[in-house]
Protein backbone atom coordinates (compact mmCIF):
# COMPACT_ATOMS: atom_id res chain seq x y z
CA UNK A 1 0.00 0.00 0.00
CA UNK A 2 3.09 2.25 0.36
CA UNK A 3 3.84 1.97 -2.64
CA UNK A 4 0.18 4.25 -3.46
CA UNK A 5 1.07 6.64 -0.84
CA UNK A 6 4.85 7.76 -1.26
CA UNK A 7 3.84 9.23 -5.04
CA UNK A 8 1.01 11.57 -3.47
CA UNK A 9 2.90 12.04 0.12
CA UNK A 10 3.46 15.48 -0.76
CA UNK A 11 -0.36 16.29 -1.76
CA UNK A 12 -1.82 14.88 1.40
CA UNK A 13 0.98 16.18 3.95
CA UNK A 14 0.09 19.52 2.27
CA UNK A 15 -3.95 19.13 2.37
CA UNK A 16 -2.55 17.77 6.65
CA UNK A 17 -1.04 20.90 7.22
CA UNK A 18 -3.89 23.05 6.03
CA UNK A 19 -6.50 21.35 8.34
CA UNK A 20 -8.10 19.42 5.91
CA UNK A 21 -8.50 15.20 5.66
CA UNK A 22 -6.97 14.03 2.01
CA UNK A 23 -7.87 10.35 1.48
CA UNK A 24 -7.03 7.92 -1.59
CA UNK A 25 -10.15 7.39 -3.09
CA UNK A 26 -11.31 5.11 -5.86
CA UNK A 27 -9.98 2.56 -8.05
CA UNK A 28 -6.35 3.38 -7.62
CA UNK A 29 -7.42 1.43 -3.61
CA UNK A 30 -9.18 -1.12 -5.67
CA UNK A 31 -6.39 -1.60 -7.67
CA UNK A 32 -3.76 -1.98 -5.16
CA UNK A 33 -5.77 -4.86 -3.37
CA UNK A 34 -5.67 -6.53 -6.33
CA UNK A 35 -2.15 -6.32 -6.71
CA UNK A 36 -2.36 -3.90 -10.10
CA UNK A 37 -0.03 -1.00 -9.98
CA UNK A 38 -2.26 2.11 -10.21
CA UNK A 39 -2.27 4.28 -12.91
CA UNK A 40 -4.30 7.09 -12.29
CA UNK A 41 -4.56 8.25 -8.55
CA UNK A 42 -7.44 10.03 -7.00
CA UNK A 43 -7.50 12.44 -3.90
CA UNK A 44 -10.19 13.73 -1.98
CA UNK A 45 -9.99 16.68 0.40
CA UNK A 46 -12.04 16.88 3.37
CA UNK A 47 -13.08 19.85 6.00
CA UNK A 48 -11.27 22.31 3.67
CA UNK A 49 -13.01 25.39 1.27
CA UNK A 50 -11.95 25.23 -2.65
CA UNK A 51 -10.03 28.33 -1.83
CA UNK A 52 -8.37 26.72 0.76
CA UNK A 53 -7.40 23.68 -0.82
CA UNK A 54 -6.18 24.95 -3.82
CA UNK A 55 -3.84 27.38 -1.52
CA UNK A 56 -2.86 24.25 0.07
CA UNK A 57 -1.52 22.40 -2.83
CA UNK A 58 -0.84 25.30 -4.91
CA UNK A 59 3.08 24.75 -3.32
CA UNK A 60 2.67 21.05 -4.57
CA UNK A 61 2.72 21.61 -8.47
CA UNK A 62 1.11 23.65 -10.72
CA UNK A 63 -3.47 23.75 -10.51
CA UNK A 64 -5.27 23.16 -13.94
CA UNK A 65 -8.35 24.96 -14.17
CA UNK A 66 -10.17 22.40 -15.69
CA UNK A 67 -13.25 20.74 -13.07
CA UNK A 68 -12.24 23.70 -10.53
CA UNK A 69 -16.11 24.77 -10.88
CA UNK A 70 -17.05 20.91 -10.03
CA UNK A 71 -14.78 21.09 -7.31
CA UNK A 72 -12.05 19.18 -9.21
CA UNK A 73 -8.65 20.19 -9.05
CA UNK A 74 -6.15 18.68 -11.49
CA UNK A 75 -2.66 19.31 -9.84
CA UNK A 76 0.40 18.83 -12.25
CA UNK A 77 3.50 17.55 -10.31
CA UNK A 78 6.84 18.73 -11.01
CA UNK A 79 7.26 15.33 -12.75
CA UNK A 80 4.69 15.87 -15.15
CA UNK A 81 2.22 13.41 -13.44
CA UNK A 82 -1.11 14.80 -12.95
CA UNK A 83 -3.51 13.58 -9.62
CA UNK A 84 -7.07 14.90 -9.75
CA UNK A 85 -7.63 16.21 -6.12
CA UNK A 86 -11.07 16.98 -5.18
CA UNK A 87 -13.53 18.09 -2.32
CA UNK A 88 -16.48 15.69 -1.14
CA UNK A 89 -19.65 16.31 -3.15
CA UNK A 90 -23.41 16.44 -2.22
CA UNK A 91 -26.13 15.66 -4.29
CA UNK A 92 -28.12 18.25 -5.31
CA UNK A 93 -31.36 17.70 -7.42
CA UNK A 94 -31.42 18.80 -11.26
CA UNK A 95 -33.20 22.36 -11.24
CA UNK A 96 -34.47 21.39 -14.62
CA UNK A 97 -36.32 18.65 -13.13
CA UNK A 98 -34.56 15.97 -15.11
CA UNK A 99 -33.95 12.41 -13.56
CA UNK A 100 -30.83 12.20 -11.68
CA UNK A 101 -28.68 14.82 -9.33
CA UNK A 102 -26.03 16.90 -9.59
CA UNK A 103 -22.67 17.02 -7.55
CA UNK A 104 -22.13 19.81 -5.43
CA UNK A 105 -18.82 20.71 -3.17
CA UNK A 106 -19.25 20.63 -0.12
CA UNK A 107 -16.43 20.55 2.43
CA UNK A 108 -19.32 19.27 5.48
CA UNK A 109 -19.77 15.90 3.49
CA UNK A 110 -18.40 12.75 5.58
CA UNK A 111 -16.09 10.00 4.34
CA UNK A 112 -18.72 7.67 4.44
CA UNK A 113 -22.05 9.88 2.61
CA UNK A 114 -18.94 10.95 0.10
CA UNK A 115 -18.18 7.18 -0.55
CA UNK A 116 -22.04 6.22 -0.58
CA UNK A 117 -22.01 8.10 -4.25
CA UNK A 118 -19.24 5.67 -5.74
CA UNK A 119 -20.83 3.26 -7.94
CA UNK A 120 -19.67 -0.23 -6.21
CA UNK A 121 -18.38 -1.35 -3.25
CA UNK A 122 -14.74 -1.84 -3.93
CA UNK A 123 -14.74 1.21 -5.79
CA UNK A 124 -16.17 3.15 -2.47
CA UNK A 125 -13.14 2.26 -0.21
CA UNK A 126 -10.32 5.00 0.90
CA UNK A 127 -6.85 4.95 1.86
CA UNK A 128 -5.75 7.36 4.69
CA UNK A 129 -2.84 9.65 4.54
CA UNK A 130 -1.30 6.48 7.00
CA UNK A 131 -2.24 3.51 4.65
CA UNK A 132 -5.43 2.47 6.95
CA UNK A 133 -8.71 1.20 4.78
CA UNK A 134 -11.62 2.74 4.85
CA UNK A 135 -14.45 0.03 3.82
CA UNK A 136 -18.08 1.05 4.59
CA UNK A 137 -19.47 -0.75 2.29
CA UNK A 138 -17.98 -4.09 2.42
CA UNK A 139 -15.91 -3.75 -0.59
CA UNK A 140 -12.73 -5.79 0.40
CA UNK A 141 -15.30 -9.12 0.87
CA UNK A 142 -16.95 -8.61 -2.45
CA UNK A 143 -13.25 -8.20 -4.27
CA UNK A 144 -12.52 -10.97 -2.59
CA UNK A 145 -15.96 -12.65 -3.79
CA UNK A 146 -15.47 -11.06 -7.20
CA UNK A 147 -18.98 -9.68 -6.91
CA UNK A 148 -19.84 -6.32 -8.25
CA UNK A 149 -22.13 -5.44 -5.90
CA UNK A 150 -23.58 -1.21 -6.21
CA UNK A 151 -22.93 0.80 -2.86
CA UNK A 152 -26.24 2.82 -2.37
CA UNK A 153 -29.47 4.11 -4.18
CA UNK A 154 -27.18 6.68 -5.65
CA UNK A 155 -26.37 4.38 -8.03
CA UNK A 156 -29.03 5.15 -9.88
CA UNK A 157 -27.68 8.89 -10.57
CA UNK A 158 -25.87 7.22 -13.80
CA UNK A 159 -27.42 4.75 -15.60
CA UNK A 160 -24.17 4.57 -17.52
CA UNK A 161 -22.80 2.55 -14.36
CA UNK A 162 -24.65 -0.22 -16.08
CA UNK A 163 -22.07 -0.39 -19.01
CA UNK A 164 -19.71 -0.07 -16.30
CA UNK A 165 -20.25 -2.82 -14.50
CA UNK A 166 -19.92 -4.60 -17.76
CA UNK A 167 -15.93 -3.82 -18.16
CA UNK A 168 -15.54 -4.30 -14.78
CA UNK A 169 -16.90 -7.92 -15.10
CA UNK A 170 -14.89 -8.17 -18.32
CA UNK A 171 -11.38 -6.58 -16.35
CA UNK A 172 -11.17 -8.81 -13.36
CA UNK A 173 -13.70 -11.90 -14.56
CA UNK A 174 -16.50 -10.62 -11.71
CA UNK A 175 -20.33 -11.17 -11.52
CA UNK A 176 -23.06 -8.95 -10.91
CA UNK A 177 -24.93 -9.49 -7.50
CA UNK A 178 -28.28 -10.40 -7.44
CA UNK A 179 -29.37 -7.14 -6.19
CA UNK A 180 -27.43 -5.20 -8.27
CA UNK A 181 -28.35 -6.81 -11.57
CA UNK A 182 -32.34 -6.18 -10.48
CA UNK A 183 -30.95 -2.53 -9.82
CA UNK A 184 -29.73 -2.41 -13.99
CA UNK A 185 -32.85 -4.13 -15.00
CA UNK A 186 -35.02 -0.87 -13.65
CA UNK A 187 -32.33 1.39 -15.01
CA UNK A 188 -33.28 -0.16 -18.77
CA UNK A 189 -35.48 2.54 -19.57
CA UNK A 190 -32.68 5.23 -18.54
CA UNK A 191 -30.27 3.20 -21.41
CA UNK A 192 -31.81 5.30 -24.70
CA UNK A 193 -30.91 8.48 -23.74
CA UNK A 194 -27.31 7.76 -22.82
CA UNK A 195 -24.83 9.79 -25.38
CA UNK A 196 -22.85 7.21 -27.99
CA UNK A 197 -19.33 8.46 -26.96
CA UNK A 198 -20.34 7.77 -23.18
CA UNK A 199 -21.73 4.10 -24.46
CA UNK A 200 -18.47 3.62 -26.62
CA UNK A 201 -15.83 4.49 -24.02
CA UNK A 202 -17.15 1.26 -21.55
CA UNK A 203 -17.44 -0.51 -25.04
CA UNK A 204 -13.96 0.73 -25.76
CA UNK A 205 -12.45 -0.49 -22.21
CA UNK A 206 -14.09 -3.92 -22.02
CA UNK A 207 -12.42 -4.55 -25.57
CA UNK A 208 -8.98 -3.00 -24.39
CA UNK A 209 -8.71 -4.14 -20.90
CA UNK A 210 -10.98 -7.23 -20.59
CA UNK A 211 -9.30 -10.43 -19.64
CA UNK A 212 -12.31 -12.41 -19.78
CA UNK A 213 -14.60 -10.24 -22.07
CA UNK A 214 -17.53 -12.96 -21.53
CA UNK A 215 -17.89 -12.26 -18.60
CA UNK A 216 -19.17 -8.56 -19.27
CA UNK A 217 -21.13 -10.38 -22.36
CA UNK A 218 -22.67 -12.33 -19.23
CA UNK A 219 -23.21 -9.31 -17.17
CA UNK A 220 -24.62 -7.60 -19.68
CA UNK A 221 -27.29 -10.09 -19.87
CA UNK A 222 -28.03 -10.87 -16.54
CA UNK A 223 -28.88 -6.65 -16.28
CA UNK A 224 -31.18 -6.70 -18.52
CA UNK A 225 -29.44 -4.27 -20.68
CA UNK A 226 -28.47 -6.74 -23.71
CA UNK A 227 -32.29 -5.64 -25.01
CA UNK A 228 -30.27 -2.75 -26.34
CA UNK A 229 -28.24 -5.18 -28.74
CA UNK A 230 -30.64 -7.18 -30.70
CA UNK A 231 -28.04 -8.31 -32.82
CA UNK A 232 -26.46 -10.23 -30.03
CA UNK A 233 -29.56 -11.23 -28.21
CA UNK A 234 -30.40 -13.09 -31.70
CA UNK A 235 -27.32 -15.26 -31.05
CA UNK A 236 -29.12 -16.67 -28.10
CA UNK A 237 -30.49 -20.31 -28.70
CA UNK A 238 -29.26 -20.21 -32.41
CA UNK A 239 -27.71 -23.62 -32.85
CA UNK A 240 -24.83 -25.05 -33.95
CA UNK A 241 -23.60 -28.33 -35.44
CA UNK A 242 -22.78 -30.16 -32.34
CA UNK A 243 -19.81 -31.88 -34.32
CA UNK A 244 -17.82 -28.64 -35.18
CA UNK A 245 -19.37 -26.68 -31.87
CA UNK A 246 -19.86 -29.14 -29.13
CA UNK A 247 -19.46 -25.94 -27.03
CA UNK A 248 -23.01 -24.44 -27.13
CA UNK A 249 -25.03 -22.25 -29.20
CA UNK A 250 -23.66 -18.91 -30.96
CA UNK A 251 -23.98 -16.47 -27.71
CA UNK A 252 -21.53 -19.13 -25.87
CA UNK A 253 -19.10 -19.84 -28.90
CA UNK A 254 -18.93 -15.96 -29.19
CA UNK A 255 -18.18 -15.59 -25.53
CA UNK A 256 -15.62 -18.22 -25.60
CA UNK A 257 -14.00 -16.52 -29.23
CA UNK A 258 -13.90 -13.34 -27.39
CA UNK A 259 -12.19 -15.06 -24.63
CA UNK A 260 -9.67 -16.59 -26.95
CA UNK A 261 -9.06 -13.23 -28.25
CA UNK A 262 -8.14 -11.05 -25.61
CA UNK A 263 -5.77 -14.18 -24.75
CA UNK A 264 -4.21 -13.83 -28.23
CA UNK A 265 -3.62 -10.40 -27.90
CA UNK A 266 -1.95 -10.36 -25.00
CA UNK A 267 0.53 -13.32 -26.12
CA UNK A 268 0.94 -11.60 -29.39
CA UNK A 269 1.57 -8.31 -27.50
CA UNK A 270 -0.87 -6.35 -29.58
CA UNK A 271 -1.18 -2.55 -29.56
CA UNK A 272 -4.52 -0.86 -28.82
CA UNK A 273 -5.33 -0.76 -32.47
CA UNK A 274 -4.99 -4.07 -33.34
CA UNK A 275 -6.58 -5.53 -30.17
CA UNK A 276 -9.98 -3.13 -30.88
CA UNK A 277 -10.49 -5.00 -34.27
CA UNK A 278 -10.19 -8.21 -32.70
CA UNK A 279 -12.18 -7.99 -30.12
CA UNK A 280 -14.90 -6.45 -32.21
CA UNK A 281 -14.41 -8.70 -35.23
CA UNK A 282 -14.07 -11.78 -32.61
CA UNK A 283 -17.66 -10.18 -30.95
CA UNK A 284 -19.53 -9.58 -34.55
CA UNK A 285 -18.33 -12.39 -36.66
CA UNK A 286 -21.00 -14.65 -36.08
CA UNK A 287 -23.70 -12.26 -36.39
CA UNK A 288 -25.32 -13.42 -39.64
CA UNK A 289 -25.75 -17.07 -38.35
CA UNK A 290 -29.47 -16.19 -36.91
CA UNK A 291 -30.71 -15.33 -39.69
CA UNK A 292 -28.70 -18.13 -42.23
CA UNK A 293 -29.11 -21.30 -39.95
CA UNK A 294 -31.67 -24.72 -40.97
CA UNK A 295 -31.50 -27.95 -40.30
CA UNK A 296 -31.08 -30.31 -43.41
CA UNK A 297 -33.00 -33.20 -44.07
CA UNK A 298 -30.08 -35.29 -43.07
CA UNK A 299 -30.91 -33.23 -39.21
CA UNK A 300 -26.87 -31.67 -40.23
CA UNK A 301 -27.42 -27.52 -38.83
CA UNK A 302 -25.95 -25.78 -41.38
CA UNK A 303 -25.34 -21.85 -41.71
CA UNK A 304 -24.46 -20.84 -45.46
CA UNK A 305 -23.87 -17.54 -46.28
CA UNK A 306 -23.22 -16.45 -42.73
CA UNK A 307 -20.02 -14.54 -43.20
CA UNK A 308 -21.68 -11.80 -46.13
CA UNK A 309 -25.13 -12.25 -43.76
CA UNK A 310 -23.40 -10.54 -40.90
CA UNK A 311 -22.22 -7.21 -42.49
CA UNK A 312 -25.78 -5.74 -41.96
CA UNK A 313 -26.07 -6.66 -38.60
CA UNK A 314 -22.00 -5.50 -37.67
CA UNK A 315 -23.14 -2.28 -39.28
CA UNK A 316 -25.87 -1.87 -36.43
CA UNK A 317 -24.61 -3.44 -33.46
CA UNK A 318 -21.27 -1.14 -34.17
CA UNK A 319 -23.87 1.67 -34.28
CA UNK A 320 -25.16 1.34 -31.13
CA UNK A 321 -21.95 1.11 -29.25
CA UNK A 322 -20.71 3.96 -30.90
CA UNK A 323 -17.96 2.32 -32.76
CA UNK A 324 -16.08 5.01 -34.63
CA UNK A 325 -15.08 4.23 -38.34
CA UNK A 326 -11.26 3.21 -37.41
CA UNK A 327 -13.49 0.37 -36.13
CA UNK A 328 -15.72 -0.02 -38.21
CA UNK A 329 -13.91 0.15 -41.33
CA UNK A 330 -11.43 -2.89 -40.56
CA UNK A 331 -14.24 -5.29 -38.64
CA UNK A 332 -16.43 -5.58 -41.02
CA UNK A 333 -14.18 -7.08 -43.99
CA UNK A 334 -12.89 -9.15 -41.15
CA UNK A 335 -16.28 -10.17 -40.21
CA UNK A 336 -17.02 -11.18 -44.28
CA UNK A 337 -13.57 -13.05 -44.88
CA UNK A 338 -13.73 -14.88 -41.94
CA UNK A 339 -14.48 -18.11 -43.39
CA UNK A 340 -12.18 -17.59 -46.47
CA UNK A 341 -9.64 -19.95 -47.97
CA UNK A 342 -9.99 -22.43 -44.85
CA UNK A 343 -11.28 -25.09 -46.81
CA UNK A 344 -8.90 -24.87 -50.20
CA UNK A 345 -5.63 -24.90 -50.21
CA UNK A 346 -4.26 -21.33 -50.58
CA UNK A 347 -2.12 -19.40 -53.25
CA UNK A 348 -0.23 -16.81 -54.31
CA UNK A 349 -3.43 -15.50 -56.25
CA UNK A 350 -5.70 -16.12 -53.43
CA UNK A 351 -3.93 -14.93 -50.93
CA UNK A 352 -3.30 -11.65 -52.92
CA UNK A 353 -6.81 -11.28 -53.39
CA UNK A 354 -8.00 -11.59 -49.78
CA UNK A 355 -5.59 -9.39 -48.79
CA UNK A 356 -7.08 -6.87 -51.08
CA UNK A 357 -10.98 -7.46 -50.11
CA UNK A 358 -9.59 -6.76 -46.19
CA UNK A 359 -9.17 -3.15 -47.24
CA UNK A 360 -7.84 -1.40 -44.17
CA UNK A 361 -7.46 -5.15 -42.09
CA UNK A 362 -4.98 -6.98 -43.18
CA UNK A 363 -3.90 -10.85 -42.98
CA UNK A 364 -2.24 -10.90 -39.69
CA UNK A 365 -5.72 -9.47 -38.57
CA UNK A 366 -7.51 -11.96 -40.01
CA UNK A 367 -5.16 -14.75 -39.13
CA UNK A 368 -6.13 -13.78 -35.18
CA UNK A 369 -9.62 -13.69 -35.86
CA UNK A 370 -9.73 -17.20 -37.47
CA UNK A 371 -7.69 -18.28 -34.26
CA UNK A 372 -9.89 -16.96 -31.89
CA UNK A 373 -12.59 -18.27 -34.17
CA UNK A 374 -11.41 -21.90 -34.32
CA UNK A 375 -10.29 -21.93 -30.73
CA UNK A 376 -13.52 -20.93 -29.31
CA UNK A 377 -14.80 -24.57 -29.27
CA UNK A 378 -14.24 -26.18 -26.06
CA UNK A 379 -13.32 -29.29 -25.82
CA UNK A 380 -11.79 -29.05 -28.73
CA UNK A 381 -8.46 -28.01 -28.37
CA UNK A 382 -6.99 -24.47 -29.62
CA UNK A 383 -5.85 -24.21 -33.19
CA UNK A 384 -4.24 -21.47 -35.57
CA UNK A 385 -5.81 -22.46 -39.24
CA UNK A 386 -4.85 -19.20 -40.90
CA UNK A 387 -0.82 -19.63 -40.33
CA UNK A 388 -0.02 -20.91 -43.65
CA UNK A 389 -2.20 -17.95 -44.80
CA UNK A 390 -0.20 -15.24 -43.23
CA UNK A 391 3.08 -16.90 -43.56
CA UNK A 392 2.66 -17.07 -47.82
CA UNK A 393 1.19 -13.27 -47.24
CA UNK A 394 4.49 -12.23 -45.83
CA UNK A 395 6.46 -13.89 -48.38
CA UNK A 396 3.97 -11.77 -51.29
CA UNK A 397 4.84 -8.54 -49.09
CA UNK A 398 1.01 -8.95 -48.06
CA UNK A 399 0.86 -10.43 -44.40
CA UNK A 400 0.43 -6.37 -43.27
CA UNK A 401 -1.26 -5.04 -46.04
CA UNK A 402 -2.51 -4.62 -49.43
CA UNK A 403 0.33 -6.03 -52.03
CA UNK A 404 1.97 -2.29 -53.29
CA UNK A 405 1.70 -1.78 -56.50
CA UNK A 406 4.72 -2.53 -58.79
CA UNK A 407 4.07 -0.17 -61.63
CA UNK A 408 2.30 3.66 -61.29
CA UNK A 409 2.19 6.40 -63.03
CA UNK A 410 5.54 7.51 -63.51
CA UNK A 411 6.40 4.34 -65.63
CA UNK A 412 3.15 5.10 -67.88
CA UNK A 413 4.32 8.48 -68.24
CA UNK A 414 8.11 7.42 -69.11
CA UNK A 415 6.27 5.02 -72.11
CA UNK A 416 4.88 7.98 -73.29
CA UNK A 417 1.57 7.70 -72.46
CA UNK A 418 -0.25 11.20 -71.37
CA UNK A 419 -1.26 12.52 -67.70
CA UNK A 420 -5.36 12.62 -67.80
CA UNK A 421 -8.20 10.69 -65.77
CA UNK A 422 -7.89 7.85 -67.80
CA UNK A 423 -4.31 6.94 -66.80
CA UNK A 424 -6.34 5.67 -63.56
CA UNK A 425 -8.77 3.53 -65.60
CA UNK A 426 -4.93 1.78 -66.75
CA UNK A 427 -2.90 1.37 -63.57
CA UNK A 428 -6.45 0.09 -61.74
CA UNK A 429 -6.43 -2.54 -64.58
CA UNK A 430 -2.75 -3.01 -63.65
CA UNK A 431 -2.92 -3.67 -60.38
CA UNK A 432 -5.60 -5.89 -60.67
CA UNK A 433 -3.38 -8.21 -63.36
CA UNK A 434 -0.43 -7.65 -60.52
CA UNK A 435 -3.02 -9.23 -58.26
CA UNK A 436 -3.95 -11.93 -60.49
CA UNK A 437 -0.15 -12.83 -60.96
CA UNK A 438 -0.04 -11.80 -64.87
CA UNK A 439 3.40 -10.01 -63.94
CA UNK A 440 5.50 -10.22 -60.20
CA UNK A 441 8.10 -8.06 -61.50
CA UNK A 442 8.74 -4.46 -62.85
CA UNK A 443 10.47 -5.94 -66.05
CA UNK A 444 7.07 -7.72 -66.12
CA UNK A 445 4.73 -5.03 -65.43
CA UNK A 446 6.35 -2.82 -67.87
CA UNK A 447 5.83 -4.91 -70.63
CA UNK A 448 2.04 -5.67 -69.30
CA UNK A 449 1.91 -1.67 -69.62
CA UNK A 450 3.52 -1.61 -73.36
CA UNK A 451 0.76 -4.16 -75.05
CA UNK A 452 -2.52 -2.15 -72.84
CA UNK A 453 -0.61 0.80 -73.85
CA UNK A 454 -0.48 -0.82 -77.93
Amino acid sequence: MQNLIMPVQPILEAITRAGGMPLIVGGAVRDAMLGIEAQDIDIEAFGLTPDQLANAISAVGRIDAVGRSFGVLKLRLINGRAIDVALPQRRSRNPTGERGYLPEPDPHVTPRDACARRDFTWNAMAMTADGSILDFFGGQQDLNARVIRHTSDAFDDDPLRVLRAMQFAARFDFQLAPETAARCRSLLPEAAALPLERIWGEWLKWALRGQRPSAGLRALQESGWLACYPELIALIGCPQDSIWHPEGDVWVHTGHVCDMAAAIAVRNGLNDSQRETLLFAALCHDLGKPATTYTDSDGRIRSPGHADAGLAPTKTLLAHIGAPSRVTDPVLPLVREHMSLLHAVPNERSVRRLAVRLGSATIADWRRLVAADASGRPPLPASDPGEIVEQLAAQLGAATGKPVPIVNGRHLLALGYSSGPHMGNVLRRAYTAQIEGEFATLEDGLEWLKREIA
